[in-house]
């Protein structure tokens, strides 16, 4: 329930970002979201952890992480401004498969059959959603595509860093690193929100937060395998929310192609469940 609760809130918050880069600069929304995290992250962590949530070993890596994630916020945010949420959530939800292939590639890591498969099976999924003719067989649909690359290395960056460091310091890093270099952008980008949009601001990043925190105690009670799964829910929610709130309703061979990337997801995960077991 947790896990649902966080992807939950998670299409929330992409949706908040959606009406936002409607009216506001992509950069101005990103920005907003990460001061806001920051500060929450450090009203909730800092009296308990003090400095120790800048410690880190791995200083080079976490700035790397930092740049990964700020490009992927950066991505996303720019193409929910062409592409509907439910779609691009979709796509980004790649980004596991990229990093199989990362994994086989790059690692030289063993990759059974039916990893191999889904992954297959995932861009199929993908081409099924961006086919010529379609409504997203546009240049836009790239963005999402680029956050899924940069989300990919950033999740590859987080096997090693959270070997090595406090997971709490190392998202509070992350967001620190993003919050000052998207700090330096953004007054090139700088337009005077509204009050209305600055509670929209304040509820993007307070959701952010709170998802994260459901997350963090969700891995504290059971293990990454079995909540992966629940995870693609927000593919689901990312739909039904782009329906609510903009009208947008995904034709049927998108929705098929949603289904066989939540399926190829599900299937990665089983065939990583046995590999354990193996």
């Amino acid at each position: 329930m947790l896990s649902l609760g966080a992807v939950f809130l998670f299409a929330g918050q992409d949706v908040i970002a959606k009406y936002l880069t409607l009216v506001y600069p992509a950069l101005l929304v990103v920005w907003a979201r990460f001061a806001v995290q920051t500060a929450l992250m450090g009203v909730v962590y800092v009296p308990t952890m003090g400095l120790s949530i800048l410690h880190t070993r791995l200083w080079r890596l976490q700035l790397v992480r930092g740049l990964c994630m700020l490009m992927a916020s950066i991505c996303f945010v720019v193409g929910l401004r062409y592409v509907p949420v439910g779609e691009a959530t979709a796509v980004v939800y790649l980004s596991p498969l990229l990093v199989i292939t990362y994994s086989a590639r790059v690692l030289k890591e063993r990759i059974r059959f039916g990893q191999w498969l889904a992954v297959f099976c995932g861009l199929a999924g993908v081409l099924m959603i961006v086919r010529p003719g379609s409504a997203l067989f546009t240049p836009a649909v790239l963005l999402p595509l680029g956050a899924a690359v940069a989300l990919a290395v950033y999740q590859m960056l987080t096997r090693r860093v959270l070997s090595v460091d406090n997971p709490v310091a190392s998202n509070f890093i992350t967001s620190v690193i993003c919050l000052a270099i998207s700090s330096a952008l953004v007054p090139f980008f700088w337009v005077m929100p509204t009050f209305g949009a600055c509670l929209l601001v304040a509820a993007q990043g307070a959701i952010a937060m709170t998802g994260h925190m459901l997350l963090t105690f969700a891995y504290r009670n059971t293990s990454a395998a079995r909540l992966a799964p629940f995870t693609y829910a927000q593919i689901v929610f990312a739909s039904l929310f782009g329906f609510l709130f903009f009208g947008h309703a995904p034709d049927q061979a998108t929705l098929a192609g949603m289904g066989v990337i939540i399926a190829s997801g599900l299937g990665l995960v089983l065939s990583q469940r046995r590999s354990i077991k193996v």
